[in-house]
């Protein structure tokens, strides 16, 4: 992870925790990805409406696909959450911005291993929280222990 970046962990848990949409970018059909787990749980465990964005537009888990996040239809996003390589943040960032009022986007979450400090630093200055460089699945059995601990 970035220097300039450090996740907070009361974002984390609130965007975990809060029931809003996730646009889960690199979502398709594919079961031995990442991103098909990862999403599975957000709908099935934590109960989460879910829009797949995916060159190929894919409905998946029932879910209606996109290509972009331009094609999605207005609503409410609570999070953008990219499974993309590092290299292509910085695109999909730009295009979160340019959609984040008509969508009501409030965050970005780069999976494990995403980084891309400059379009973290975009995001945020274009009023989006921004997580980096970990997983919700992760940080929710963390953040769910660590309040147990207490």
């Amino acid at each position: 992870m970035s220097l300039t970046h450090k996740n907070d962990t009361e974002t984390m848990r609130r965007l975990i925790a809060d029931p809003g949409t996730w646009v889960v970018v690199g979502l398709s059909n594919n079961t031995e990805r990442d991103a098909h787990r990862v999403a599975g749980w957000l709908k099935h465990e934590m109960h989460k409406a879910i829009v797949p964005v995916h060159p190929e537009a894919e409905e998946v888990d029932g879910d209606t696909g996109y290509a972009t996040i331009s094609d999605i239809p207005d609503g409410d996003v609570k999070v953008v959450d990219l499974f993309v390589n590092s290299k292509e943040v910085g695109a999909v960032v730009d295009e979160v911005i340019a959609n984040k009022d008509r969508l009501k986007i409030d965050a970005i979450w780069m999976q494990l291993g995403v980084e891309d400090p400059a379009a973290a630093d975009r995001a945020r200055e274009a009023g989006l929280l921004v997580v980096m460089d970990t997983c919700p699945k992760i940080e929710w059995r963390q953040l769910r222990n660590e309040g147990a601990s207490r």
